[in-house]
């Protein structure tokens, strides 16, 4: 985000995939709060979809809501965290912010073209 100029604190990130894998509903031992944390603590505005995970299972054991449908969203980061089937019908364009938005596919499960960075 930096190398493209964004203002960190502030902007709008949205994590796609709360699970602990892709696909189910188990929310148990999920590496995703970590990515979550991290981002909340450089001071992004951080929202969470997941069609998977039980919104009030994710709010009583984390304390976060998610969002279980996307109605655009203006994101200067997007972040594929699992690689949910739901995920390859998104129209990315949609919901990025106008100019260069950040997206970091943690699983490898974009075009490569659409990505900046990845594991």
């Amino acid at each position: 985000m930096i190398e493209k100029g964004h203002t960190i604190k502030g902007a709008k990130a949205l994590i796609l995939g709360f699970t602990f894998k892709e696909n189910c509903p188990d929310i148990r031992n999920t590496r995703v709060i970590d990515i979550y944390k991290e981002l909340d603590q450089f001071g992004l505005d951080v929202d969470i979809h997941d069609p998977w995970a039980d919104p009030e299972e994710v709010k009583h054991e984390y304390n976060l809501e998610i969002k279980t449908k996307l109605n655009g969203g203006n994101y200067q980061a997007i972040i594929i965290a699992v690689a949910h089937n739901e995920f390859k019908s998104i129209d990315f364009n949609a919901i990025k912010a106008a100019g260069d938005t950040v997206v970091f596919d943690t699983k490898g499960f974009l075009d490569r073209g659409m990505v900046d960075g990845s594991l």
